[in-house]
């Protein structure tokens, strides 16, 4: 483990670590694809990590089911063989849209609803809600946080709590930056609103991957041999250091646009972002590799 971010070196490819570590906890939107297409250096990176004998979970914090990503991820390309399984922010924060239940307000579009597949839930209008379930954006293309501003001001003036499916902020759709639920969520708690969040970087998500991991296995997993893979300081990086694991740091995602070109980046420019954000991964890479 690091502890000084400005000692964080760049390596060429998981390999050089692979072997400090018994599993893997990989996101998936911005390290094992773009939101358009899969990265092949990922999925050999993945792919050769597990024929070594490691296992790996993907855990990303998008507002579905496993079942859902999973589909996604085979009608995009991406082989067998490169993972484990998959866990979603969608399937822990289906635990507390049953702990909260009573009528709900859903705010996200309807490529979310298997989100509440088997669950009692009682989805209503505005006026009916006693809560608010946030996946995404109603439409994602055409509108931002500010649009949600005024109706996010009358739900916190009823005091309603706010259930955040995805705590991503934004996602390269492409090249096209599109916002999350976690938008919708930092503006609510700016009005004061209260917000529930278990994906990534809170312990729910973290807990649920390695016990998914652990079920298939059937070994135990000393945290210390465990490493988090991702782009998001916030979310990824950020989760890991809460939750007590080594992180590698994909520098050409979500932040590329911080310290240069995303596939050749400013060394000095990364290390400054990690102090700045007082993260300290284990290494760096612009781009999962093997």
């Amino acid at each position: 483990m690091v502890s000084n971010p400005e000692s964080v070196q760049r390596i060429q490819g998981l390999r050089a670590i692979a072997e400090n570590y018994d599993l893997v906890l990989c996101d998936v939107w911005g390290v094992l694809h773009n939101g358009l297409a899969p990265r092949s250096g990922a999925i050999e990176a993945l792919s050769s990590y597990r024929k070594s004998g490691g296992t790996v979970v993907m855990v990303t914090n998008a507002p579905r089911q496993r079942k859902s990503v999973i589909l996604q991820l085979e009608n995009m390309g991406v082989p067998e063989g490169v993972f484990d399984t998959v866990v979603t922010s969608g399937d822990v924060t289906r635990d507390l849209i049953r702990q909260i239940g009573g009528k709900m307000l859903h705010i996200g579009p309807k490529k979310d609803m298997n989100l509440f597949e088997g669950i009692e839930v009682d989805l209503v209008s505005e006026n009916e809600a006693s809560s608010i379930i946030c996946s995404g954006l109603w439409n994602e293309q055409t509108e931002t946080p500010e649009d949600y501003i005024e109706l996010l001001g009358r739900m916190q003036k009823r005091d309603l709590p706010f259930i955040c499916a995805n705590p991503d902020i934004v996602v390269h759709v492409g090249e096209k930056l599109e916002f999350c639920a976690g938008a919708i969520a930092r503006e609510y708690s700016k009005l004061g609103g209260k917000t529930l969040i278990a994906g990534k970087p809170h312990h729910p998500i973290y807990t649920l991957a390695i016990a998914e991991a652990e079920q298939i296995t059937g070994k135990t997993f000393d945290k210390a041999k465990i490493l988090a893979i991702g782009d998001g300081m916030p979310t990824d990086i950020k989760g890991a250091a809460d939750n007590g694991l080594d992180a590698l740091y994909v520098s050409a995602g979500i932040h590329a646009d911080e310290y240069g070109a995303a596939d050749n980046p400013d060394n000095a420019g990364v290390l400054a972002f990690l102090a700045k954000n007082k993260q300290a991964p284990v290494a760096y890479l612009p781009r999962l590799e093997w």
